[in-house]
């Protein structure tokens, strides 16, 4: 099928629009995630949070859709315990991550209260989100 434009010359085809949608929808996610992590506001951060979750589930819905099109071939099967290895790396480099910030984190914070107690008190009463 092609898309009509108003002098009825073929626009796109189905598969190239579905394409073009989904490279967007990845691009989106991407953006979405980067301002999740840049974000300081909790409130703004959960937005971002948000719509990358809803972006995401678009993305799966439109590949899903592709797929039974035949419109994207799927890679080929990966052996189970490569993806088992994959994953726990993945899971241990986060552990290690998640250590290193909460160290740094506490000891920042020890750091930050014994240098200016003033500031503190003065950033929990600030209303704006920055």
């Amino acid at each position: 099928m092609y898309y009509q434009t108003s002098n009825n010359s073929q626009f796109m085809q189905d598969e190239d629009l579905l394409y073009t949608i989904l490279a967007d929808l990845k691009r989106t996610v991407r953006e979405y995630t980067t301002a999740t992590t840049e974000s300081s506001c909790p409130t703004v951060r959960q937005l971002f949070t948000q719509l990358t979750n809803d972006t995401l589930r678009m993305q799966g819905e439109l590949y899903n859709l592709m797929k039974q099109l035949n419109m994207y071939s799927t890679s080929s099967k990966a052996l189970r315990q490569d993806v088992d290895k994959s994953i726990q790396d993945a899971r241990n480099l986060q552990q290690k991550n998640r250590q290193f910030v909460q160290q740094k984190t506490s000891s920042m914070g020890q750091y930050a209260q014994a240098s200016n107690p003033y500031q503190q008190q003065q950033s929990s009463q600030n209303p704006y989100y920055m």
